[in-house]
């Protein structure tokens, strides 16, 4: 056990897990008799906890090549028009500057988001072990439990690199989220298909995501709406439900719909069918 005052060396030579297991039996045995004590070891333990992280250049890489395979297969392989039925690789190639612009943004908010993440972790660390700590009389103590203390300290940590993967998953379906809705305002998308995961076995889905499953969403603003074709349906309106991917690990997506033959009867005005008419009659002449 190094003395309080020479920690430089200790933390060089040992993990951060080593490094909470020496900071708890050296205050077991000493309990909280100095605050410069306690201060060393919190200093110790947040620079363990640093070494012990994935670099911030490596994880940088990784994230960027993650958000980048998603893009390739959404739109430089075209996924994305399964989504939008209807909509040409035209109109897809004129908005690549718009998506490609969207996944730089994505790739700078995930990385913020696992930096903080990070920093948020390490100050739980701090706090706990702080707080332990200065809990333990001056003089040590036999009845602190030190398995309890280093599983309750360490535990932020330990679950980080989890969270760090559940960050980078979740911030991909944003991603392909936010995709589908920039071609959805270009293509001039006049409704959306709720789809949800519920089904799948073993997904946490929302129930009242499970409710919207399969129903059809009016896109406010739309040019259908605004000359009178459509109306809303019994799901209402899309921009006052919480959009795909929003809420915290949602993999709902939608299905976009630019005809009016492609909504419910329901949907569609006397004026649409007739509109609906006349345009079927003109194909028909043709």
């Amino acid at each position: 056990m190094p003395p309080p005052n020479d920690l430089g060396g200790f933390i060089v030579r040992n993990s951060f897990y080593e490094t909470i297991s020496a900071a708890i039996a050296d205050i077991v045995e000493h309990g909280f008799d100095s605050m410069a004590r306690v201060e060393q070891w919190i200093d110790a333990i947040r620079r363990s906890a640093i070494a012990s992280m994935t670099p911030p250049d490596v994880l940088a890489r990784e994230l960027n090549a993650t958000m980048q395979t998603i893009y390739r297969r959404m739109v430089e392989r075209d996924g994305i028009l399964r989504m939008h039925p209807g909509v040409s690789r035209f109109t897809l190639e004129r908005v690549k500057p718009k998506l490609r612009a969207e996944l730089d943004r994505r790739i700078m908010a995930s990385a913020n988001l696992i930096k903080l993440n990070r920093e948020q972790a390490i100050d739980t660390t701090i706090r706990r072990f702080s707080g332990w700590a200065t809990s333990i009389p001056a003089g040590g103590s036999d009845a602190a439990s030190r398995t309890e203390a280093k599983t309750e300290v360490r535990k932020a940590l330990a679950q980080l690199p989890f969270a760090e993967r559940r960050v980078a998953i979740d911030q991909g379906h944003k991603l392909t989220s936010s995709l589908s809705n920039l071609l959805a305002v270009e293509g001039g998308a006049i409704a959306v298909v709720w789809n949800s995961h519920w089904r799948q076995a073993g997904y946490n889905y929302r129930p009242d995501h499970k409710e919207r499953d399969g129903r059809v969403f009016a896109i406010r603003g739309s040019w259908a709406l605004e000359r009178g074709l459509m109306k809303a349906g019994p799901a209402g309106y899309y921009e006052d439900v919480t959009a795909f991917a929003e809420e915290p690990f949602c993999r709902c997506y939608g299905t976009y719909l630019y005809a009016l033959r492609r909504l419910p009867g329901e949907m569609v005005t006397a004026k649409g069918r007739a509109e609906m008419e006349r345009a079927a009659a003109e194909r028909k002449a043709a």
